[in-house]
This record gives structure tokens, sequence and C-alpha cells, in this order.
């Protein structure tokens, strides 16, 4: 639980006086500390430092794993944040400090308050970065031991932490030469226990602040979650839950704790554990297994986390639908740690508070004495465990004030009768933070509820009534043992309905709703909205010479290709013939044995395949056409040539002709008003632009100003500038960088513009808000190594900088949009809601797709995807069930003709908070167990509106209804029983009617021959008839095989159109294909 990621984490140092990046050390309490340590040094020497003359700490380098430390807590403690790959040594007279240049900078400031306070000097060794160091430490050891002389002995007693295995090239280099050296080790471990046990004021206040934050999480963040958990009745594991808290704990902002990230981190990864495997040591970890609700089951949650390095602690046991052992068993539990904390006075000694725990379980259960933790929990602060102050019945260590324990007190493996092996074994816990001051002990996670009627939760309302009914008497006999009500906030206890079936009423309004106003609009424009796609302006005329006189001279027998005309000049029968290079389908050239070259030409002509029907070969439809040219040449290097400049040429002119299509179509805008020159427009710099202009040019960022009736983007180059009007937004869009490496201005247009030569709706102003760095070297960096500190705390101010720039720039955009003249356009900037987010895959590659107030967009990864929720029909969830990790999400828009839009792999994890989001937004949602062909479902749709509204509209995709009308059916077929005589005839015409829907034709022959298999005995298919027949007359038929197929039908169905109905609303019978 403790043991795995470095433990000391963020520093508690204030930032240099003048806004600078760089840290510094807090004088103050660097000189307070460090006379606390020469006074407990002095007065506790024999007993606790070993006589030492000389105290040595090694710091080893960063690791990712975490775990505590006494020499990083020394670092933390002392001078303010842990300093990796350093080597301290404290003598009577001096402090040697054996660092790199960065960190010697940092102590520099130390040497004058060490002068003062303790009249010590500070003596810095900066080692080279290729330096093993060896001669650094021998000077060390030069002065240990002109010390030692100095005091009137040859072998210097040197304390060092005996505990901690030298890490890396330089501590074990320094443990080998502190080993050989001529010195006396002894252990000083605990001489730093006792020493950092009792909290200063700034210690105690950031142990607080830590407290609160845990017991925050878990009453506004762990609580909800599990009761909601409960109450819908999720599967989630409780690693994902885990990994959940987490987050939280990482980013107080979420439960609405404001303390600084950057001061935040977990002591050890949350613990879960349900379903009778309980461990409750610190060193238990959260498994993959599903949490377990059931009645008569237990669960279990332990939350760290650390404020500036300070730990705090707090572990709660919750009661699902409890027994009396277990009610009992909690109420006793409570008692004991109450004692417990109680004990915790100063002059006490430090096993009396387990021994008061002890008494209590004595006295109310004596059986639980065995099923006791050894131990009542253990001092903490810096470490997470800090060794020497456990609270068990050995420990004859007096408590002061000041101290800091982690009071944890816990049941192990007790035993119920139950017939659920799951919950036959359980086990309690609760843990709590506690300062132990002058006047009573201070419990500072109280803010988490133990209460039996806080953790205590019932699913059943009878016994919740029964129970209440026999309080009075419970009472009477039990006395102080006896367990208040539990609380009733799951399932229908309250009458309460769950957040599930106020969503599937809702959802049941909006269907109504969706389909009478579908029926609305079908009825209103028949088939929808008009097909407008393909449509488009024709080309201009493709005329090479407009004049005989115009073309150039000709030359014997040559091919000519003029650049200026884009003509192609051919000699036929000694006659020169212009071709315009448009017409020109595809040039090649060919060589022979006899050194002949042949060129070929391929002309477009009316009914060649994939020919573009433009006005040109419209409009001569009778006129004979040149299909393709072929000429023989002896000169090869010419034939090269011309190929290669019909190529060139007629790529050039298709080129054009395209982007001459493609402005064709677009919409004219009005022409941007510049800002005048009393008023500055506002601006924004250093942008990059998606799409990007075109051209092999480097790419150059850009200034997007904001004038009166539009946006101007610009780069340095003339021809590289976009206008976007006002009256064009249809949605803009800002994302700060969050978990991005940018951030963004996006604009979806209601019309197309051309950025280069580009036509799109889309178009995105961005910054790089981090620089991409290539660390040289593969050791790992520390999070608490000053280099590391700075270069983050650079990377925040930019990001921050920037965020900042793009959100004054929002603002004054948004202030422009509300004058008079803009609020008919009802612009605003919209920011997406990552909290509502989730992955999937809208195009080819996966990525973050997020919910704003009016759309569904993700706006990192290209293609965009910008949906208007008001344009959406329905959202149909594809593949839910079945077990599946992923499921796909289909849109269908308003507008029939328009494809659906689809979301594929989406993880199931993220399916409830999409239904809850489509809720809220008032979009009516389905759900399926297959993949649906939108496109024959569409196009069913509008062939024929007024039958698809007669079939009740979208309600073919409701499964609930479907499911409720196969069952309404099986029951109908129940109550007929055919005799024998029918048995082989109506019975197998039924069977034809619904197997032709499914079965293959060889199916069918088999039915059609069965006269001549009769000869060889029954066939499969005839046993399983007569199993059938078996089946119906001892009334078992809903495992009939006729319920099969039909179930086998309905599982097809969902994947087809809604089939054409009759009158009487069952699905006509389709003939069968023979």
């Amino acid at each position: 639980m403790a043991d795995r990621r470095n433990g000391n984490a963020k520093s508690n140092n204030s930032k240099v006086p003048g806004g600078s990046t760089s840290y510094a050390i807090n004088l103050e309490n660097f000189s307070k500390r460090l006379k606390m340590l020469y006074s407990h040094w002095t007065e506790y020497n024999n007993d606790l430092w070993g006589a030492s003359e000389v105290l040595a700490i090694a710091t080893p380098p960063p690791s990712e794993d975490l775990r505590y430390l006494k020499s990083s807590a020394l670092n933390v403690w002392l001078v303010g944040y842990e300093f990796p790959d350093t080597i301290m040594v404290f003598m009577k007279k001096q402090i040697h400090f054996l660092c790199s240049q960065k960190k010697a900078s940092l102590l520099e400031v130390v040497k004058r308050s060490a002068k003062d306070v303790m009249g010590v000097e500070v003596v810095i060794h900066v080692k080279a970065k290729n330096d093993d160091g060896t001669t650094l430490m021998d000077k060390i050891f030069r002065a240990v031991h002109a010390q030692s002389r100095l005091d009137g002995g040859d072998t210097p007693v040197v304390g060092h932490i005996a505990r901690e295995a030298p890490e890396g090239n330089l501590l074990e280099t320094w443990d080998q030469k502190l080993k050989s050296a001529n010195f006396q080790l002894c252990d000083i471990t605990n001489g730093f226990s006792d020493l950092f046990a009792i909290k200063d004021e700034a210690e105690i206040t950031n142990v607080k602040k830590a407290a609160y934050l845990t017991s925050s999480v878990m009453k506004h963040f762990v609580v909800p979650r599990l009761e909601k958990v409960i109450d819908e009745e999720k599967k989630v594991s409780h690693s994902s839950l885990m990994d959940d808290t987490e987050k939280v704990i990482l980013e107080p902002a979420k439960i609405k704790v404001k303390l600084k990230a950057e001061n935040v981190d977990i002591c050890y990864p949350p613990i879960f554990q349900s379903g009778g495997e309980f461990d409750l040591k610190p060193s238990a970890a959260s498994n993959d297994s599903n949490l377990y609700y059931d009645s008569t089951s237990v669960i279990i949650c332990a939350i760290g986390a650390r404020y500036n390095s300070y730990c705090s602690n707090v572990a709660r046991t919750f009661l699902i639908d409890a027994n009396p052992v277990q009610k009992k068993a909690y109420a006793v539990l409570v008692k004991a740690q109450g004692a417990t904390i109680a004990a915790l006075k100063p002059g006490s000694k430090a096993g009396d508070a387990y021994q008061a725990a002890v008494a209590v379980v004595e006295k109310e259960a004596a059986e639980l004495v065995p099923s006791l933790t050894k131990s009542a929990g253990t001092g903490i602060g810096l470490e997470f465990r800090e060794s020497g102050h456990n609270l068990n019945g050995k420990n004859e260590k007096i408590l002061k004030a000041g101290m800091v324990f982690n009071v944890s007190l816990g049941f192990q493996n007790l035993q119920t009768e139950t017939k659920n092996p799951k919950t036959q074994k359980f086990s309690l816990l609760l843990s709590d933070t506690v300062i132990v001051s002058q006047n009573a002990p201070e419990v500072i996670t109280s803010l988490s509820s133990k209460a039996v009627n806080d953790v205590a939760y019932s699913f059943n309302e009878d016994e919740d009534e029964d129970e209440q009914e026999e309080q009075p008497k419970m009472k009477a006999k039990t006395g102080n043992a006896e367990v208040l009500p539990s609380k009733a906030t799951l399932r229908s206890v309250n009458h309460e309905m769950s957040k599930e079936e106020l969503r599937r009423q809702h959802q049941a309004e909006l269907a109504r709703q969706k389909n009478e106003e579908t029926a609305r609009r079908l009825a209103g424009t028949g088939s929808g909205v008009a097909d407008n796609r393909g449509s488009g302006k024709p080309s201009s005329e493709l005329i090479a010479y407009k004049n005989v006189n115009d073309l150039p001279p000709p030359k014997d027998f040559m091919i000519q290709v003029d650049q200026r005309n884009e003509a192609i000049l051919l000699p036929i029968h000694g006659t020169v013939v212009p071709f315009h290079v448009g017409h020109v389908k595809s040039v090649s050239s060919q060589q022979d044995t006899n050194r002949s070259c042949y060129i070929r030409i391929i002309f477009n002509v009316p009914g060649t395949p994939f020919n573009p029907h433009d006005s040109n070969t419209m409009k001569f439809q009778g006129s004979i056409y040149v299909k393709e040219v072929s000429f023989r040449s002896k000169d090869p290097r010419h034939i090269s040539e011309v190929v290669q400049q019909i190529k060139t040429l007629r790529r050039q002119v298709a080129s054009r002709e395209s982007e001459k299509a493609e402005r064709a179509t677009l919409v004219t805008q009005e022409k941007l008003q510049l800002a005048g020159s009393k008023f500055k427009p506002m601006k924004l710099t250093d942008l990059w632009i998606r799409p990007v202009f075109g051209g092999r040019g480097r790419k150059l960022t850009g200034t997007l100003e904001a004038h009166t009736n539009g946006l101007r983007y610009s780069t340095s180059r003339p021809d590289e500038r976009v206008d976007i009007m006002y009256a064009n937004i249809k949605h803009a869009f800002f994302q700060p960088a969050e978990k991005e490496m940018i951030t963004l201005l996006h604009f979806h247009l209601h019309n197309h513009i051309m950025v280069g030569n580009k036509k799109t709706k889309d178009v995105q102003f961005y910054v790089e808000v981090m620089d991409v760095v290539q660390t040289i070297g593969g050791g790992k960096r520390s999070a608490y190594d000053p280099d590391e500190i700075e270069e983050e705390q650079r990377e925040r101010d930019r990001r921050n900088k920037i965020n900042l720039d793009f959100q004054n720039f929002v603002n004054r955009v948004n202030d422009l949009w509300g004058q008079s003249q803009f609020k008919a356009l009802d612009l605003e900037f919209d920011q997406p809601l990552r909290e509502l987010g989730f992955h999937g895959v809208p195009h080819k590659a996966s990525a973050f797709i997020v919910p704003t107030s009016s759309c569904l967009v993700e706006l990192i990864e290209t293609p965009f995807v910008v949906v208007t929720l008001s344009e959406i029909e329905i959202v149909n969830l594809e593949r839910v069930g079945l077990g599946q990790k992923n499921f796909d999400m289909t849109i269908v828009f308003k507008d029939f003709k328009k494809d659906v839009m689809r979301i594929d792999s989406i993880p199931s994890t993220a399916l409830d908070g999409i239904k809850e989001w489509l809720d809220t937004t008032d979009l009516k949602y389905y759900e399926s167990r297959l993949n649906l062909n939108w496109r024959p479902i569409l196009k069913t749709i509008t062939d024929d509106p007024e039958k698809f509204i007669e079939d009740g509209g979208w309600e073919f995709l409701n499964m609930e209804a479907s499911d409720s009308d196969s069952e309404n059916s099986e029951e109908s077929d129940q109550g007929y029983v055919p005799s024998d005589a029918q048995s082989d005839s109506g019975s197998e015409e039924e069977n034809d009617d619904s197997e032709s829907l499914v079965e293959s034709e060889d199916d069918e022959e088999d039915d059609s021959d069965e006269d001549s298999e009769e000869d060889e005995g029954k066939t499969w298919e005839e046993l399983e008839r007569e199993a059938s027949n078996a089946d119906r007359e001892k009334g078992h038929e809903s495992d009939s095989e006729e319920d099969r197929k039909r179930r086998k039908m309905k599982a097809f169905g969902k994947a087809r159109a809604p089939e054409r109905r009759n009158s009487g609303g069952s699905l006509t019978k389709r003939a069968r294909f023979r």
C-alpha cells in the first residue's frame, strides 16, 4: 500500500521574489529545523543516535516506485524538497554537501543561516557530470578524521541509515568507501524517527490539508460513486474504482477542494476490496475482480493523500444488508477505535492505545479478540509509516503533543452463516488520522462519517420495516451494542425511482414526441430535404484557339505542345490539328526493337467508362470523335520530352479546373469590413491554421484579427489569407490545452470557403503549448529534481499564458457578438465539456470525442467531427450487451438523405455516461445488439413515409418493446396444442414460412427430398420435429424448435430494415425461392 513509489512528493517551497520560476529554500524553516536537529542529536546521542560524531545521509536517485525513505524525508524536512543523488554529512563544526552544480547553486543560500544559528560552516562539493566523486569523498573523509583528532579520538563514529541500500553509481561508491574507511559505523534510523515524530505548526497545517483532501474524496466521491454503482447494479472492477479515485485525489478541483494540484499526491493507490477476499495489511492492493454488493456483503475502501509531502489516511467499511453478526462486529469496532483514539494523550505510552482497544473488544464480544489486528496503527507524517511509533501492545514510547498517528483497527476473516461463499468470510477496517494535542486527540478525518447509519445500506424494504418495528425491543435487550437503522438510499427503500427508471420514463416520452415530430416533418416535406449531392455548375468550355490565325507556325511532322494556349498540335495528313490538353485522357510512349519510338494519346469521348460528363462532350453528341492517335518517330528523345510536357500541362489544367469547379459551388460572401483606425482590431499572433495552405514552401504562422463583420487570418505571404464572415459562422469553439498539446479556436461554417486550394466548412487556428523535447540519456529523472521542477514550471507558465491570451480574445469577440447587429446570428464561443467526453473511432483513428452545449465535437485529430445536436433525429447505440468491451454509436440526422454518422469502438464503461448525456440533452436513443444497415432503412422510410409512421415510427428499434411482443406471441402459441394429425402438416408449414427467412437453399432442397430419404432412416430434421411435438404434448413449448426459430428470426430482424406490415400488423410472408 505504501511501498511502491518515491514517497516524498511535491515540495513546499516558495518561489523567489520577483516571479522567477526557480525555487528557493525557506531559510526560516531551515534555521529552525537545523537547530532542532543538532539539539536532538546532542540530547539523545547515546540513546537514539548511536553515540555518533558524524551523521552521513545519502539520498538515492529518483525512482518510479512508491517508497518512503528517511534520507528523502530529511531533505524535505530540512530544505523543503528532495535532493536526489546527494550526500549530506553533518559534523559538529561543518556540514558537507556533495551534489550537482544545480543543487549546489540552490544550497548556497543556507551558508549564512547555518553559520548564524549553529556556528557551523557549510562546505559544498560540486560533482562534475562524468565524475564518480571519489576525490570529493576523500576530501570529506579527511575533514571527518581532522575533527575526530581534534576531539581526541582515532576512529570516528559515523552514523548512517543502515536500512537504505545504496542505489546508483554515486551512492554505491560512497557506501564502499564508507565501509572500507577507518570508521566505526552505527545506525541512526531511530534518531530520525524520533526527530520527525513531533510536528511543528507548519507541518501540522500540511497534515490537516492532506486529511481534509482525503476525507473529502471519501465523502464526496467514493461514497456517491459506490451508491450509484450499487443502486444501478453496474459491474465495476476494484481496479477501475482505484484509478478513478486516484484521478480525483490528483485533481482536487473535481470535488471542489481548493488545494493546488501541484502540491498533491497519493500516499498509495486507493484500495477497494469486496467479495470475501480481504487483506488489512498496509501493502494490500485493489484487484481486477468486480465490486461485490449482494446481500450481507462487505466493501472496504482505504484512501491516502499527501499535501506538500505530508501524509494522511482514512479507511471505511460499508455494509450491504448486514446480518446481526456483521452489525454487532462493526459496532464493537467503532467503539474499540474510539477507545484507541481517546488513549492518545501526552505522557501516555503508545502501547496503552492498543490495550484500550483490546479491553473494549474483550468486554463487548470476547470471541472477536483473536480476529483483532495486532496493531492499532502507526505514526504518520513525511513517511506513511514512521518506524518506532507503532501502536501495538509492546511499544513503551511516551506520547507527546504534536505527534500524528494513523489509527487503523480492524477484524480479519470473521465468519458468518450465509449460503453464498463470497459472504461467508468478511473483514472490517476503520482508519483515521489523529493529532495528539494537550487537551484531547483531534481526529482530522472526521469529515468522512463512520456512523452505522451512514455506512450500512439496505436492499430489502420489508426487512427494513420489520427491523424498525423491532428496534425498541432490540434496544431493551442489547443495550449499547444495538445497531442503528441502516442508511436507506438504495433501490426502492424510500419509494424513490432510480436514475435508470427516470431515464426510461423520459426516453419513453421523448420517443412519443420524436415520432410525432417525424410524422409532421415527413407529411409536410414528402421524402424530406431535396438531395443536392452531385449538383453543381457545369465546367467552362475548353477552347484552345478562338481563331485559326492564333495557331503557331507548323513544323513538319512534329508534335508540338503550346504551353500558353494549353494545346497539343498534332500533324494529321500534313495539317496541324490542335487539341486542348483537357481532352487528353492519357499519354504514353513505347520503343520497339527497331529503335522506333511510338507515342499513343487517348482522348476523353462520350460513352467511355468513367468519362466526366461536361458541357463539351454533351454539346456535340452526334459528332464523330477521335478516340486515340498514335505516332511513330525515330527520335526517342523528342518523344520523351513531348510525353513529359503533355503530362505536366494536363496536370496543371486539371488542378486549375478542379479548383474552379470547387469555387463555382461556393456561396458568395460579403466583403470584409476592416476595423477603422480608431479601433484597433483584436489580434491573436503566432497561430497555425488547419487545413494548411498549399505550396511547397516552409509553413508560416499567422495572425488572426477580429474586424467589423468578420475575422481575417493572414501570414507574411500575400497569397495566404482567409476571411471568415460572422454571418457564415455556424458554431465557434474555444478549447484550452488541458491534456492536449494545443490550444485552439475552431469555426464550423454554414457554407464552404476556400483555404488555399481546399474547400472546407471547418477552419481551425491553434498554438502548440508544449515543445517536443527529447531527453538525452536513458536515465530517469525525478519529479522533485530542481531541473525537472524548473522545466515543468516553464511549461505550465507557457500553457497558462497561451490559454489566458486565447481566453481574453474569446471574451472580447463574445462582447462584440453581443452587440445588437449580431444578436440575430446567436453567436458565442462554446467550450467542450471534457468530463463528458469518451473515446471512439469516428473515422479511421481513435479520438477523444467531447460534447458541448450544442454539438458533439472532436477537434484534435483530422478530419474534424462537428455534429449539431439540433440536427440529430435519433441516436442508436449498437452492439450493446453480449459481454462486449466496446459498442458503436450511430447518429441519424433529420435529413434522411444524409448518411448516418458512425462512431465505432466506444468503451462499454462510457455507456452509462453517454446515455445520461443524451437523456439530459433531450435526444432519443435506442439500443440494439447488432449493427444495422442504415441505407436501406432510410430508403424504406423516404420511399413510404406513411407506412413508416403507421408502423410506429422509430419504435422498431425498441428492444424492450420487441421483447415484450415476442413474449406475448409465445404465450398465445402455448394456448394452442396441435393434435397428432396436425403436427406433421400445419406445424411444418409454419416452420417453412419462418425458416425461409434465415435458412439456405440447401436446407430447402433437403425438405423437398424427404420421401426419398425415408428408406435410409430418419433425418435430423425429422428427429427434431418429433422431439418438438413431444415437448408440446408435455406442455414445454417454451423450449420448442418453433420458439427457437422465432428467437433466431428476431435476432436476424434486428439487422434489417423495418418490414412492411399487413393490415393485421404482422409481417407479410415471403415466398420461398425454389
